[in-house]
């Protein structure tokens, strides 16, 4: 039986993993914690009276259970290292991670002997195309990101575009893209290490992502589109079901599959 608290459970994809858990023999929802729940029950929520609902971050006890974070990029670093530091096993489907906030925690997990995975997207075609992009990269170094979330999305870019710029900077060979004037500022898009990295924000999408590949005399592009927030449980049920098998906190929902 895996127990899990779900950090983050008024949003959306809160709500969905809420939904998945109950629905789940082999899960057990051991409490919920967000700070817009202070003062309510279970019950407020249609969900049974007796689950512990938590508004403050330092009223959650400690249990040895599974974290289960989708609460904001302003506050996911503070969450998580509360986690690793009172028993938690964290499971972060938020974005807005930094590389030395990650690294800070996965230092911490190590102190504390906990595993656990940052995942920056649960949704297995999401996982796939990173991987295909990274093989790309290696014979097509001329490539730009562009992802399209919905209007309330509140970092930029998503993670899963900033990890799909760091696998491809893995592997592509040292290389300069060809220099563009800015008449309008920031119309390139974002910098990473030479990758450029667009993010669109708009009603009626809700999480899309396509890497552009040229070389000469060609084209290469690889999409991935979802469009309703069920592509993700998948990714999330086996990332509950695998993580017991994990000793130290890792980088993607890749390291399970």
């Amino acid at each position: 039986m895996v127990k899990v608290l779900v950090a983050g459970f008024t949003g959306a994809m809160g709500q969905a993993a809420v939904n998945l858990i109950n629905s789940e023999a082999d899960f057990e929802l051991v409490g919920l914690y967000a700070p817009s729940a202070e003062g309510k029950s279970a019950a407020d929520y249609d969900l049974p009276a007796a689950l512990p609902v938590y508004g403050r971050l330092a009223e959650v006890p400690a249990n040895q259970a599974v974290w289960l974070d989708f609460t904001t990029p302003a506050v996911v670093y503070e969450n998580i290292q509360y986690a690793l530091k009172h028993g938690y096993t964290p499971l972060v489907g938020t974005s807005g991670l930094k590389d030395d906030e990650i690294t800070n925690l996965q230092q911490l997990a190590h102190q504390h002997q906990r595993g656990g995975l940052i995942v920056p997207n649960f949704g297995l075609s999401a996982v796939l195309l990173m991987k295909f992009a990274r093989e790309a990269a290696q014979y097509l170094p001329d490539v730009e990101i562009i992802e399209m979330h919905h209007e309330d999305k509140k970092d930029a870019p998503s993670g899963t575009a900033l990890a799909t710029a760091k696998l491809i900077d893995e592997v592509r060979p040292r290389h300069e893209q060809s220099p563009s004037v800015e008449n309008l500022p920031g119309v390139r898009g974002g910098d990473y290490h030479g990758i450029r990295v667009h993010a669109v924000r708009l009603p009626g999408y809700l999480a899309h992502e396509e890497v552009l590949f040229g070389g000469p005399g060609e084209a290469l592009s690889i999409r991935q589109d979802s469009f309703d927030r069920a592509s993700f449980m998948q990714g999330i049920k086996v990332a509950l079901e695998k993580i017991g098998q994990v000793d130290e906190l890792l980088l993607g929902l890749e390291q399970v599959l």
